[in-house]
């Protein structure tokens, strides 16, 4: 269980990304019913470190301050021309060896890569960035169009904001939807962002009378229940099916099957925790039809059956409508 957290800086961190890690792990909600996390700042000489942007942030600890974290996170420090410091790569491989997690935001994987921890695993940064990572680490496996990527011991997000989709998915697994739920809203972006960076690599502006699909999208959410397909979801936009497939994974960055799969995965999750209805019930209720066809995607994408998230997340509050 998620306890202890560390965040590693040393000069040239973007504070950007350093205060998105400390605004998702550091801050006390125990009054929203998140758990406290023993939260530090940690670089190679307890003291002055300054950015990349020319300031200076304090860290109150050393190295030494690792030894106990869960979860070691590495903000970006300077992109891929940013240099590791040797103690800081010696403290990571510590680290690592004993079990503890990482999360990197933008260029901080580049840090894992000197360290030798990117071989081997699947792994992403900003997709600026993705190139040089692969080239540079060839053992690695770049992901470049992904938000984020989650092997187990090592987080890996994209550019600046997707460090916030990564600790929320790590507060998601540790403490379930309902706590991820709950830092998401206190600091006011969703719980879970669909797509990936595929969304924000440079191409052509739509025409300025482009369709928006934002209120089909809040429709479905309302309707998973109900049999949602291309032709008739295209039908309610006025589009071809085919536009319609391609509008959507435009403004999405997933096919329709897949966005709202994973809509009503996540409605899933909260019965689960809230209510005590029976999966088959849950199945109809989310538009999976039967505890078969629930089982099946809640696994694939969970990780765990709904039985088994039930056990770990449940918190016994009465389910919305």
């Amino acid at each position: 269980m998620l306890r202890n957290v560390a965040a590693v800086i040393w000069d040239g961190v973007a504070p950007f990304e350093f205060g998105a890690v400390c605004e998702a792990f550091a801050i006390d909600r125990r009054d929203d019913g998140v758990p406290y996390l023993d939260f530090a700042v940690c670089a190679p000489t307890a003291g002055m470190v300054r950015t990349n942007l020319g300031f200076g942030v304090e860290a109150l600890h050393g190295l030494e301050r690792l030894e106990d974290a869960d979860l070691i996170a590495i903000p970006a420090f300077g992109g891929p021309s940013g240099t590791l410091p040797v103690d800081v790569r010696d403290a990571l491989l510590r680290a690592h060896a004993r079990g503890a997690r990482f999360l990197t935001a933008c260029s901080g994987a580049f840090a894992l890569g000197e360290a030798g921890l990117l071989d081997g695993i699947e792994c992403t940064t900003h997709w600026k960035y993705a190139t040089e990572l692969q080239r540079r680490f060839p053992e690695s496996k770049v992901v470049p169009e992904v938000l984020y990527v989650d092997t187990g011991q090592i987080v890996t997000s994209a550019g600046t904001a997707s460090v916030l989709d990564a600790a929320l998915h790590i507060w998601r697994q540790e403490y379930g939807a309902a706590v991820a739920s709950a830092v998401a809203r206190r600091m006011v972006v969703p719980p879970q962002r669909d797509g990936g960076q595929a969304q924000f690599i440079s191409h052509p502006v739509p025409e300025p009378d482009a369709e928006t699909l934002g209120p089909l999208l809040s429709w479905i959410t309302a309707h998973l229940h109900e049999e949602l397909d291309v032709d008739s979801l295209a039908r309610q936009v006025l589009m071809s099916p085919r536009t319609f497939a391609r509008r959507f994974r435009a403004e999405t960055g997933a096919t329709p099957y897949a966005w709202i799969t994973a809509q009503r995965v996540r409605r899933a999750e909260e019965l689960l925790e809230r209510s005590d209805r029976s999966v088959e019930w849950i199945a109809g209720e989310v538009g999976f039809g039967n505890a078969a066809a629930l089982r099946h995607h809640f696994t694939r994408v969970r990780g765990l059956s709904p039985q088994a998230y039930r056990r770990r997340f449940a918190c016994g509050e009465p389910a919305t409508a």
